[in-house]
């Protein structure tokens, strides 16, 4: 497929899901270091329809280093919730059994994912769910927000140093994802913003893979999933990156984390 038939292809999956409007976000490159000074310009409740007509001018960007985002407009409800960062497994099987779209946004990273819900959310009832779905599926806590911006396919990812952003499938078959009308206090809070407690505040400080890693592991360890369970998910999200050393650095991550919950026991009964 070529750049713009990823776009396009995103657009369709939108549509097709109910999606009319759409915010658009340009994040220029900044001047200064790890991008201090970007310039952001917006276009916001965009109907869909309109979309294709900017489009030249959101290429025109990005082959000046700009990164191009996207997602159903703030202000309504609409029947789909996003997750950022899964590994691209992960990702693919869910879009086998939910209508799903899975970009990723680099070869090396993890994928975003639009699944839809089978009633429309507001942001409150879509963040209650992101939550949920973070810990099940080991997606990017710092992404929980509701109304979370999202790669536009079919253009260069500039953060990445420039691969593309390309659609690996969009479904319209299977069981939209049921929604949560009542939230479970026990579930993480997320780490961005002001909500959540001091431990996952301290993460958030981190934005490196670790310190997220570390952020999603309080989290899940926090809503009560099986330490087991988290040290395999673990593993599997740090494998790529850490190699050899994967093994060591999951099952340390769970023992210190462990610390702060005394309930439970260590995973996988390894030791050094």
């Amino acid at each position: 497929m070529k750049a713009r038939d990823h776009t396009d292809s995103m657009i369709a999956w939108w549509r097709n899901i109910g999606v009319d409007r759409v915010d658009l976000a340009v994040r220029r490159p900044g001047s200064g270091p790890h991008g201090v000074g970007a310039a952001w310009l917006w276009q916001h409740a965009l109907p869909l329809v309109d979309l294709p007509q900017v489009l030249p001018w959101t290429r025109f960007e990005n082959a000046r280093k700009a990164d191009i985002y996207a997602r159903p407009a703030r202000g309504s409800t609409w029947s789909v919730v996003f997750l950022d960062d899964l590994v691209p497994a992960a990702a693919l099987d869910l879009t086998t059994r939910h209508p799903g779209l899975c970009v990723q946004t680099s070869p090396e990273g993890g994928c975003q994912l639009w699944l839809r819900s089978e009633q429309p959310l507001d942001e409150r009832e879509g963040y209650h769910l992101q939550q949920h779905l973070v810990v099940l599926h080991s997606a990017d806590p710092g992404s929980v927000s509701g109304e979370h911006l999202g790669r536009l396919a079919g253009y260069r990812n500039w953060k990445r140093l420039g691969p593309w952003v390309n659609v690996l499938a969009a479904t319209l078959a299977g069981t939209p994802l049921p929604t949560l009308r009542t939230p479970n206090p026990q579930r993480p809070q997320p780490l961005s913003g002001n909500a959540g407690s001091c431990q996952q505040v301290q993460s958030a400080r981190d934005a490196s893979e670790s310190g997220r890693e570390w952020g999603w592991v309080l989290g899940a360890l926090q809503a009560g999933l099986d330490p087991d369970v988290v040290y395999l998910r673990l593993l599997t999200r740090a494998r790529s990156r850490r190699g050899a050393d994967a093994e060591r650095y999951a099952r340390r991550t769970i023992e210190r984390a462990l610390l702060r919950f005394p309930r439970f026991t260590h995973p996988g009964g390894a030791s050094d």
